[in-house]
Parts: structure tokens; sequence; C-alpha cells
């Protein structure tokens, strides 16, 4: 007769958290290094360590963290995965499946979408046209006192109107740098705080996207078609059947063969 399996081992063998948080603690990592180094928030690593997942994000996330989390400790991400699976309750997977929407939506199609994205701060352009108008009162000023001084001393006049002709140069050349300055300024700020990701799905795929906000960009199954977002690095991305999809960062080719287990690719990603 065979004597059934002992409530230890079967716990051991079912519970992730358990092998994540002895695996870490030999280590002699913090959750604070972990997740400065996988791009992954604090409290979805102790939700892992501690199989909360009231605390965590939709499976197919929650999954990749796992995956991810195990493979940076060097255990058997199958394993982990396998695990994990078991132990994740079917009512979050159920309400997972009908719960699509997301903070942020897929900005369309590559042919649809072609709109600008540029923010002007509007305090940068009244200290410009502040500038300007000092300029201006400036430069009336000079030319009044110029006035003045012309009538006092004649003999002086064609040196004065030389000067007046290079004062209003100058300051005509300083404003007008002034306010082109400020405009880069401010569109170079906005544009280098977000990352554009494209996707281009040839059949039938399960993409998920998290930024860092930790917004969803895009989740669940989608079909054919051009996908681009846009959010800010690093993003979180997991995807099934990597062989209908390919992504392109910040308008460079991504090889997610490199990152797949089987037909599924889960990992952190810095354009």
């Amino acid at each position: 007769m065979t004597n059934p399996p002992s409530t230890n081992q079967s716990t051991a063998q079912k519970s992730f958290g358990v092998m994540l948080q002895n695996a870490r603690k030999t280590k002699q990592m913090s959750l604070e290094t972990v997740a400065s180094e996988l791009f992954i928030l604090k409290r979805h690593l102790q939700a892992l360590e501690d199989e909360d997942f009231a605390q965590l994000p939709q499976a197919a996330f929650s999954r990749g963290f796992a995956i991810n989390y195990a493979k940076f400790l060097g255990l058997d991400p199958v394993q982990v995965a396998n695990s994990f699976d078991n132990a994740y309750p079917n009512e979050l997977k159920s309400r997972a499946m009908g719960n699509i929407e997301s903070p942020l939506r897929p900005m369309g199609t590559l042919q649809r979408d072609s709109r600008s994205r540029i923010r002007f701060n509007p305090l940068l352009i009244l200290a410009v046209i502040a500038l300007i108008i000092l300029a201006v009162l400036l430069f009336r000023m000079v030319t009044n006192a110029t006035q003045d001084t012309e009538e006092v001393t004649p003999i002086s006049e064609d040196i004065t109107l030389s000067e007046q002709t290079q004062g209003a140069a100058i300051d005509e050349l300083d404003t007008s740098s002034v306010g082109a300055s400020g405009s880069a300024l401010n569109l170079g700020g906005d544009v280098a705080a977000t990352a554009i990701l494209q996707f281009k799905l040839s059949d039938t795929a399960s993409v998920g996207v998290i930024d860092a906000n930790g917004n969803s960009l895009i989740s669940g199954e989608q079909t054919q078609g051009s996908y681009q977002l846009s959010g800010v690095p690093p993003f979180n991305i997991v995807i099934d059947n990597i062989n209908n999809v390919e992504l392109i960062a910040n308008q460079q080719p991504v090889a997610l063969e490199q990152y797949a287990t089987g037909q599924q690719a889960s990992f952190a990603l810095t354009p």
C-alpha cells in the first residue's frame, strides 16, 4: 500500500511564495534591492511572497512577475509558474477575463493615429512674452535717453545713431534667442518623459503592458493589426503566442525569443 505524501511536502511543492522568499533570504537581498533590479513594485514582490493575490494585478502580469522573480533568484521558472497557476484563485481568473478596461487605452493603429501630442508650458510662454515686453520698454528708454543727449550735445549725433542701431539689433537678437530656447527646453522635457511601443500582430495573441506608474497600457487577447502605445518606462511586458507578435520600442526591434519560455515571453523593457 502506498503512503500518501505528507502535508508539509505537498505545501512545499505548491507554495511558490515560500520558494521565492527563501531564495531571496538565502541571497541576503532585501525587497527594495530586488524591486530596483527588476523594475517591479515592492508591494507586488511582497504580495507574491505572501501569495496575496488580491494585491496583485491581473493574472497574466502577476504570473510574469513570478517568472521574472524566479529567474532573478536562480529558481526554476517553470516550477514557479506551475505552482503559481495551481495556487491562483479561480474567482480572480474569471474576474480578470471580464475586466478589460485600462487607465490608459492604446493610442490606436499606426495607420489611424497621426495627431501630435506636443504640449506647451503656459508659464514658460508667459515668461517669454514678459521678456519681450521688457526688452521693448528698455529699448524705448534707451532711445529716449539718446534723443535727450543729442539735443544737449549735437556734435555726437553720428556716433549716437550708430550705437542706437547696434543696440537695437542686440536687443532683438537676445529676445528671439530666449524665446526659441525656452520653447525647445519645454518640448524636450515632455518628449523625454515617455516612450513609444509598437506591436504588430500577424494573428490573434494575448498582450499585456504595464508602465512604471502602474498603468495598464494594453491587456488581454488582441486581434490581428498594429498597435501603438505610449507610457513611462520601464515597461513590464507579458506576451503569449510570440510567433504572432513583433515588438518595436522607439523604432528599435526587440528580439522576443531571448525572453521566451515556450510560446510566452515575460520581461521588463527599458527603451
